[in-house]
């Protein structure tokens, strides 16, 4: 049996025609145009193996993955946010066959460019492969990242997504295509043959723009872009009844933010949970919230087709929206993941997340993960630097969390604040994993077995706050 997935997105792009499938930078690219630029690239692929694809938002990047797809490949999506290692590194453990970038310069020689894959005549499949494979690097791993496989979220896209009886909509895409967010919301646009109004990047001026000019009618956000939206002077003035659903996600939204938004953009603001694992946990709606405060803080209920439990204070998760397994590992099937997320459930069974069970620092716009770990280890390389410990502290009036950094040095004033922060960002690349704020000590306080206490660290940047994420 053929993948349903790519039948439907074929089906779209076919039956389409004129009408507009991307707008950008006052460029518009109809359905059919998109269907040739979807022949071309899959003449220059070959068939199989990983085809990997390290692009911005443009309509290439997700018709490459089409077309890949189409020739039966594997394809790794190369995530925007990730550090320079990183992006080494899960090409090289995802065994990919076929590297295509943006920007040729950005990787060692052998690369395809987008530009030179559209550039040649086209041709169509002789038939469809019977499912498709997308692999998600995670970010900010240590040593090799975690590769995760995802095959039958696709065709379940494929079942749920479907045109919107109150008529066409447009949705605005800022995330990265490359990151599952992104990469679900302009996939979902394509099944429902909506336009989508693609943002190379985050300007909250230019979200307000955007709704207004083109009538937004669905868009996501993570806490920290919605702060910003809800903050920038022309929110007052510009009209956002257009929107008929305001997803947010990545990270637990603080309930002030989300009375504000939904007060700004009335009763059309949702909020979920979900990992790159299992996109899908929970989710709470407009009305949900209606008349219940107590309820700004909950993260929703669990899904049809997922279920939830509690292990010890952490989520455990399992059900439709999970991964098949890690690329290269066996499949989980029917197990139970642990999320690394505490939570607990109420009487009515809403989830609230109260902390974490791992040292994740959520951070940035993207909301992107950085683990503890892997900034010590990068600051630890630095001939100055005797040993550190990094964190999370909540950002600005309790929004979104920094990267926090304990340095002891080898000795007093041997380095400052910013060779600390250089360090990082020339060992990363991407500059969400440099620390925000870096204290100098003597020594860094250890446990009853030696080892180093976050806990005693992070301790007085938490007082006050009612749980230990932001």
């Amino acid at each position: 049996m053929e993948s349903l997935f790519l039948t439907r997105v074929l089906d779209a792009l076919r039956s389409g025609g004129a009408e507009v499938l991307f707008i950008q930078d006052g460029v518009k690219t109809t359905y059919g145009q998109a269907l040739e630029l979807v022949r071309r690239m899959y003449a220059g692929l070959p068939d199989g193996g990983v085809v990997a694809i390290d692009a911005g938002n443009r309509p290439e990047t997700v018709l490459l993955q089409i077309a890949a797809q189409l020739r039966g490949s594997t394809v790794l999506l190369v995530a925007a946010s990730a550090s320079a290692p990183d992006r080494l590194a899960a090409v090289e453990a995802a065994g990919v066959t076929t590297l295509v970038a943006e920007h040729a310069a950005d990787w060692p020689d052998g690369v395809t460019t987008l530009d030179e894959l559209v550039d040649r005549d086209g041709a169509d499949p002789a038939e469809l492969p019977r499912s498709v494979t997308v692999v998600f690097p995670t970010g900010g791993t240590t040593g090799t990242p975690k590769l995760i496989r995802h095959s039958g979220i696709y065709d379940g896209m494929a079942h749920i997504f479907a045109p919107d009886p109150a008529g066409p909509g447009r949705t605005l895409l800022i995330a990265p295509m490359t990151h599952m967010t992104g990469n679900a919301t302009v996939l979902g646009a394509i099944l429902r043959r909506e336009s989508v109004v693609l943002l190379r990047g985050f300007d909250a001026g230019a979200v307000l723009d955007a709704i207004a000019e083109h009538r937004i009618t669905t868009l996501s956000l993570t806490p920290a872009r919605l702060a910003a939206v809800l903050d920038h002077p022309a929110m007052a003035s510009t009209d956002v009844g257009s929107v008929r659903g305001l997803s947010l996600g990545a990270a637990p939204l603080p309930p002030r933010r989300l009375a504000q938004a939904l007060d700004v953009f009335g009763p059309v603001v949702g909020q979920g949970y979900g990992l790159t694992e299992a996109p899908m946990i929970a989710s709470i709606s407009a009305a949900e919230l209606d008349g219940r405060p107590d309820r700004l803080e909950s993260v929703g209920r669990i899904v049809p087709g997922m279920e939830a439990r509690i292990d010890d204070g952490e989520v455990l998760v399992r059900g439709l929206s999970m991964m098949d397994g890690y690329h290269g590992q066996a499949p989980i099937g029917d197990g139970w993941l642990r999320t690394g997320d505490l939570g607990r459930f109420d009487d009515e069974g809403y989830l609230y997340l109260l902390d974490r069970a791992n040292d994740v620092i959520i951070t940035g716009e993207h909301g992107t993960k950085v683990y503890s770990t892997v900034v010590e280890n990068a600051l630890a390389r630095h001939p100055l630097i005797r040993s550190a410990a990094v964190f999370g502290v909540p950002g600005d009036d309790g929004e979104g969390e920094r990267v926090h950094a304990v340095v002891v040095p080898v000795a007093s004033g041997a380095l400052s604040a910013e060779d600390v922060r250089v360090q990082a960002r020339e060992f990363f690349g991407r500059e969400h994993f440099v620390p925000s704020d870096v204290d100098f000590a003597e020594a860094l306080p250890l446990t009853a077995i030696g080892k180093v206490d976050k806990r005693a660290l992070r301790a007085p940047f938490w007082a006050g706050h009612r749980r230990g994420i932001a």
